[in-house]
């Protein structure tokens, strides 16, 4: 809901966490660290919808993660950074913050467009920022696990925010990956026929456009690239580690290094016991 022209994120937690959360956004406060929120609190400010995992998500930009793990480890709070290209923990009891800095895929950085268009709010009694609308609906964009899928998130975001939404920046953003914006611009209009209107004609019209002309990478083709680890750490490891396709979360096509799809995979097996 909107609070004297703010959004307020509201924190439906214990008392313990919520005094954990507080202290956590208090130190990078102190130490003049921006940060933006997240994750399901940010989701539930933008589409009122409720009842997903309580975790606090901060993001930073990767220059400011060093000291901000730094700061929290000064103040006793058990930190580890579980991703390096994206990942930070901060624990305290059986409670837990989040320090995202980019993607689990490597796909969608942090970087300075993503304050830019942050949006004001509060939370804790504290005047923070939520993530745009916008880098939300991106980064989700990707999660395709059979464990957990987030297309109906996009179009709940869609839903409530494509009236006003950048799409313009947004298909930008997508860059090579637009034919993923396109499937859940389809399936928005499956979901919701009397509501299309939130999705700008023109978005249609261009992303059609490039999968009509078969806009394909000619050098993805050359390399075999299979892109379904963008979407997907587990599912697609048979094409990238038996049948022969070139993973296309490396460079030049993603932003990890071999190291990065390594660790995430070791951490991605862990988790899943596989």
């Amino acid at each position: 809901m909107v609070v004297n022209d703010r959004l307020r994120a509201n924190i439906d937690v214990s008392p313990r966490t919520a005094a954990f959360y507080d202290a956590v956004i208090t130190a990078l406060e102190e130490e003049r660290l921006p940060f933006m929120l997240g994750g399901a609190f940010a989701f539930e400010v933008y589409t009122d919808i409720g009842g997903q995992t309580k975790d606090l998500d901060l993001f930073l930009h990767p220059r400011d993660v060093d000291a901000a793990m730094a700061a929290l480890a000064k103040r006793g709070y058990e930190t580890e950074m579980k991703a390096r290209h994206w990942l930070g923990k901060v624990k305290s009891e059986r409670d837990f913050v989040d320090i995202i800095f980019g993607s689990g895929n490597g796909l969608a950085p942090v970087d300075d467009a993503w304050f830019e268009h942050a949006l004001p709010a509060e939370v804790l009694g504290h005047e923070v920022r939520l993530i745009p609308v916008e880098e939300m609906l991106w980064s989700k964009s990707f999660i395709m696990e059979r464990e957990r899928y987030d297309g109906a998130d996009i179009a709940h975001l869609i839903r409530v925010a494509g009236r006003t939404m950048d799409w313009r920046r947004l298909v930008d953003r997508f860059d090579r990956f637009w034919p993923v914006l396109l499937a859940h611009v389809v399936l928005y209009d499956f979901v919701y026929p009397a509501d299309r209107g939130r999705v700008p004609d023109w978005v249609r019209a261009e992303l059609l456009g490039r999968a009509q002309e078969g806009a394909v990478d000619p050098a993805a083709v050359e390399d075999r690239v299979c892109f379904g680890t963008a979407l997907s750490r587990a599912q697609y490891l048979p094409d990238v580690e038996g049948w022969g396709y070139r993973d296309g979360r490396l460079s030049p096509y993603g932003g990890l290094t071999e190291s990065d799809v390594e660790h995430e995979t070791a951490r991605m097996r862990k988790e899943l016991d596989l």
